[in-house]
């Protein structure tokens, strides 16, 4: 087993008890840290950064150079799996991802594959295990990957979208040919996440950003089904531990129940939930990760420490709370308030542990 110096998160993830509460940030690793803009100006494409095991770690560790976080994030992006499938992944700046062959027709879909994680993607697992030597037990690294349905959605799309014209109308249209392509993502997703545990993560997270444009029927059948079915082929225990599973479906606090039932540890929620009428819904059955406002970040340091109070305070006492935004942060963030937010977490957090066990003696 692999000796972790500070494993709040693990423990949180798993509703067992910590000093203070552990906090980690999605995006991260990202473009509101200048280090990083420098690292990608090196590097010469987001690609090229991705596929680049060393720079990945580089950007990987960048931020808990500046910051008392308990969690690394692998660097890498959703859309790894489609662009080892062979659709042509590339960066248009100010527009995002496109496909340059994007899934179109029952014929399209037949020929997708599910990719070796160790041949076609065998950047990202090459980073996980540079990352893992770099990191040396400091804190636990975290895997992750789009959901089926996310993934589905820029595949077929082409391109990000606001409408999900495309996608909804196969979805609609043709829903054998989409329970097909959510199908292949979904054993493709179960064993690229595998990989990543084997390789040396140590909690796996499944971002389904685009879940929450769904009718709750059409969430259940064509999101959440596959999702399960992922969470029921993943390794759960590695190099001694258990590997704790958390879900994210951004704008799904309708279906926390559902979400909860799938057999995860956790389950991330975004900013429009009341986080203390989340865990009155759950129960003991799940942890949950988040959920500030990223917003709240571009305010004064007094402001951002409150926010934190009211969330801690909504949680309130009980293992099973990872701090986190409701999202990710956002570009513009000045770095200094990102180090309030995460003194403010354990600081806070420390003071009402202390509190409440003083009311006990």
């Amino acid at each position: 087993m692999t000796t972790l110096k500070n494993d709040r998160l693990l423990r949180a993830l798993l509703r067992q008890p910590v000093d203070v509460t552990p906090v980690w940030v999605m995006r991260q690793a990202g473009r509101y840290l200048p280090e990083y803009r420098a690292t990608r100006a090196r590097a010469g494409s987001f690609m090229q950064l991705c596929t680049t095991p060393e720079l990945a770690c580089e950007v990987t560790l960048q931020p808990l150079e500046r910051f008392d976080l308990d969690a690394a994030i692998l660097f890498s992006d959703i859309l790894t799996i489609p662009h080892a499938m062979g659709l042509g992944l590339h960066f248009v700046e100010g527009e995002g991802p496109q496909f340059e062959r994007p899934v179109a027709s029952p014929q399209d879909v037949a020929r997708l594959g599910v990719p070796d994680p160790e041949v076609e993607l065998r950047y990202v697992m090459d980073a996980v295990r540079v990352i893992r030597r770099q990191l040396s037990g400091r804190v636990p690294l975290i895997g992750f990957s789009g959901s089926p349905w996310t993934l589905a959605t820029y595949m077929v799309e082409g391109r990000g979208t606001k409408e999900f014209a495309k996608v909804k109308g196969m979805m609609f249209e043709q829903p054998a040919v989409m329970h097909r392509l959510l199908e292949v993502l979904a054993r493709s997703v179960t064993s690229y996440l595998n990989a990543q545990i084997a390789a040396g993560a140590q909690v796996v997270m499944v971002f389904d950003t685009w879940g929450g444009v769904l009718t709750p029927r059409d969430y259940r059948e064509f999101s959440l089904r596959y999702m399960e079915q992922i969470v029921s082929g993943l390794t759960r225990e590695n190099d001694g531990r258990r590997v704790p599973v958390v879900l994210f479906t951004k704008g799904g606090g309708a279906w926390l129940e559902a979400m909860a039932d799938t057999g995860c540890d956790a389950l991330g929620i975004d900013w429009t939930q009341d986080i203390g009428e989340a865990r009155r819904r759950v129960g003991d059955r799940v942890a949950l990760q988040g959920n500030m406002d990223p917003c709240v970040l571009y305010s004064s340091p007094e402001r951002i420490k409150s926010e934190v109070r009211t969330i801690l305070d909504s949680f309130g006492a009980g293992p099973g709370h990872v701090f986190n935004l409701g999202h990710g942060i956002h570009q513009h963030v000045n770095p200094d308030h990102m180090k309030v937010l995460v003194d403010a977490v354990h600081e806070q957090s420390a003071a009402g542990r202390q509190g409440r066990a003083a009311k006990t003696r």
